[in-house]
């Protein structure tokens, strides 16, 4: 079970973000913590557009990249086939061989 950070967090966001700009979605934005405690993912809705805010600390990366993904599903209310081929489409984007590597920082004397 690979833990999540807020690098890999940053980074999915922005690869998810292009993609669904790509796809010509709707591209929420997304933040973390919610604001709403106990909560892992949440979505507000404002005249600005859909927010997805997703929670990281103590969970699973895999974890936080569906709720990430799920919140864009949900943004633009997409369901049925067009919403199994959007999640598919952003899984293949967000895969973990594209995030980056969080190697523990040097030691130094």
């Amino acid at each position: 079970m690979e833990p999540a950070t807020t690098l890999r967090f940053a980074h999915a966001a922005r690869l998810l973000a292009d993609e669904t700009r790509r796809l010509g979605l709707v591209t929420p934005g997304f933040r973390s913590p919610p604001r709403l405690a106990g909560l892992d993912r949440t979505l507000r809705w404002r005249p600005s557009g859909p927010t997805v805010a997703v929670r990281v600390r103590d969970r699973p990366w895999a974890a936080v990249l569906a709720d990430l993904i799920e919140g864009v599903i949900v943004a633009n209310r997409l369901v049925g086939p067009a919403a199994e081929r959007v999640r598919a489409q952003l899984w293949a984007t967000a895969s973990p061989a594209d995030a980056p590597s969080v190697a523990a920082p040097a030691r130094v004397a």
